[in-house]
């Protein structure tokens, strides 16, 4: 995991508000690949010619090529949000809260790669020891001027008993 603080030092939880509006990191890059885009297809059912079909893409589709389900670069960000280490210590469990404002921007065409831009749009307190952080996400495109998608993550986090 990445170092998140400039001494190394986890955050911790009590510093979290102050941090609101900071980037939490950027993580590498993750390349998209044509047989990625196929075991998604086959997993979802949506197997679209504009994803699955090369031949027909590299005629009619505007990006002349196939390109990733939207779904699929969004089902990315987990992983790529695991490189950041963007959690406080003190920390016993965190919740997948759901998503604000998700919006596809361009689409990732087969064989790109993409990373994910984190900053902390908000940590508010819900109760003892609950917390409700916003993280604003932005998947970018190697070499493109528009982002993949943006979209708002929200995490219940659950403090640890003795923090």
């Amino acid at each position: 995991m990445a170092d998140n603080s400039p001494n190394g030092a986890k955050r911790r939880l009590s510093d979290m508000p102050e941090l609101v509006g900071q980037e939490l990191g950027v993580s590498g890059w993750i390349r998209v690949d044509q047989a990625m885009i196929d075991q998604f297809a086959e997993c979802t059912g949506d197997k679209q010619w504009i994803h699955v079909d090369r031949e027909r893409s590299a005629r009619e589709a505007p990006a002349g090529t196939t390109i990733a389900h939207g779904f699929l670069t969004l089902s990315l960000l987990p992983v790529m949000s695991y490189e950041l280490d963007g959690l406080p210590e003190g920390i016993h469990a965190a919740f997948n809260y759901g998503l604000d404002k998700l919006r596809f921007l361009a689409p990732v065409k087969a064989g790109a790669r993409i990373r994910l831009r984190t900053v902390l749009a908000g940590f508010d307190e819900k109760g003892p020891g609950r917390y409700l952080m916003r993280r604003s996400n932005t998947i970018e495109i190697e070499g493109e001027d528009k982002p993949a998608l943006i979209t708002d993550t929200l995490a219940l986090l659950v403090a640890k008993e003795d923090t």
